[in-house]
């Protein structure tokens, strides 16, 4: 997990306790099928904890890590490579020039599928300097590996296309996936339905989070640890801080699992999930100990189980994005430097009673920094909710995505505002478009 925007984001992003929080329940439409659930095959832990093993011992030949731009990396590339190229994948090596050294992202295709309808699950082979990285993020690359190589021993034949993709110099902030989002087309982009990111799922004092973007994506998660008894929670940790981030800022939906890094973890969750109260979810996070013994098989294994019902069940085309009525604004506005907040409005009518309880609010905001950015939505009611906060370490431009609100408890009909202030001088930018579907 990258170090680029890790300082003080939780506080600037959770929401306060009058706004209500993301959806809890996916759309009926959007619900899986008991079918696809047992399609999943059960991935090996000991598979995944094999390919761990190779990755300690390639960093150990190589001074000790796997990082952009060192021989350990491009080592782990190639071995995961080898792998696909022997179980049938198209596989693409790309490459970038960062910080005056050559990074690789691995892209591997698995043959069929419709290719106008792709989904892909992305994890960083990277590690930082001072470690081998097994569980950031060995952990997410061969959980995905061993859910590749899954498909091929089964000789999947899905509906959609899938894909999948190992990111170079995520801890330099991104700078693999990055280079993979921007080197596509629009229309490349648009056929993505959905991009799923791995990133520590094996943390030694483990936590089970999923993300929170896409409300059925989320779902899909929630729903598959509620089948094992184990509750979940929604993500903040990681925002803004690994690959799925480029994916989001092009308009893609983005889903997800993670373990936990260097937060604390709560006396509640040690009750809700094991574990040590009071200690970091990876006490090796981003060090040297952060080793082949820095991993739960437990966590490791569900994890990885997970990942396969995802693929499976995406790929079969039993998830769609949202769909319903449309209300939406394309009037620009501006937003003032360090100023006054702005509002954009929508008027919604011919509704019947209170909003959803998975509202979407698609949101497209051109600026230089949006970190210095605080979005909220207004219901007609007067009733707020926290979109997005501000945050110093969110360097990139632009706020293009979709959020989920629980609104069940305000009335649909009636002006609905989107609200933005730009808290900090220095940057400019507007509402280009936003839009609320019912």
């Amino acid at each position: 997990m990258s170090t680029g925007a890790v300082v003080a984001l939780a506080a600037a992003l959770i929401t306060p306790a009058a706004v209500a929080g993301p959806a809890t329940a996916a759309p009926a439409a959007e619900a899986v099928t008991a079918a696809t659930a047992t399609a999943a095959p059960d991935i090996p832990v000991a598979n995944v904890k094999a390919h761990l093993a190779q990755l300690q011992s390639i960093a150990t030949a190589n001074g000790g890590n796997r990082a952009h731009g060192r021989a350990g990396y491009k080592a782990s590339i190639d071995y995961v490579k080898g792998k696909l190229d022997a179980a049938g994948y198209t596989t693409t090596l790309q490459t970038f020039s960062y910080n005056g050294s050559t990074g690789y992202n691995l892209i591997a295709d698995w043959p069929g599928g419709d290719t106008s309808h792709v989904v892909m699950a992305g994890a960083h082979l990277d590690s930082v300097t001072g470690g081998p990285g097994i569980n950031d993020n060995g952990s997410g690359s061969a959980g995905i590996l061993e859910t590749a190589l899954a498909v091929s021993r089964a000789g999947l034949k899905p509906t959609k296309h899938l894909r999948f993709g190992w990111w170079g110099a995520e801890e330099y902030g991104m700078v693999g996936s990055k280079n993979y989002v921007n080197s596509l087309s629009s229309a490349d982009r648009s056929k993505i339905d959905s991009y799923l990111n791995f990133d520590m799922i094996g943390s030694p004092n483990p936590g089970y989070f999923t993300y929170r973007y896409d409300s059925a994506l989320d779902a899909l998660f929630r729903d598959y640890f509620a089948g094992l008894g184990i509750a979940t929670e929604q993500d903040f940790e990681g925002d803004g801080r690994s690959d799925h981030a480029p994916f989001q800022n092009a308009g893609i939906r983005v889903g997800g699992l993670f373990s936990g890094a260097d937060y604390t973890k709560t006396s509640a969750q040690a009750a809700k999930w094991g574990g040590t109260a009071g200690q970091a979810f990876d006490r090796c996070y981003h060090s040297s100990c952060d080793t082949s013994a820095n991993i739960n098989d437990t966590a490791l294994d569900r994890m990885s189980d997970a990942i396969a019902y995802a693929i499976w069940t995406l790929s079969a085309g039993d998830t769609t994005p949202p769909s319903g009525t449309v209300f939406e604004n394309t009037a620009d506005v501006q937003i003032p430097d360090n100023g006054a907040a702005v509002t954009s409005a929508v008027t919604v009518t011919g509704r019947t009673g209170n909003a959803p309880a998975a509202l979407q609010v698609g949101v497209d905001i051109k600026h230089t920094w949006r970190g210095d950015l605080v979005v909220d939505l207004v219901a007609p009611n007067g009733t707020s909710f926290r979109l997005k906060g501000s945050s110093g370490n969110d360097s990139a431009d632009n706020v293009q995505t979709t959020y989920t609100v629980n609104a069940s408890a305000v009335p649909a009909n009636g002006t609905w505002q989107l609200k933005v202030q730009d808290v900090a001088s220095q940057d400019t930018g507007y509402i280009d478009s936003w839009k609320l579907t019912f």
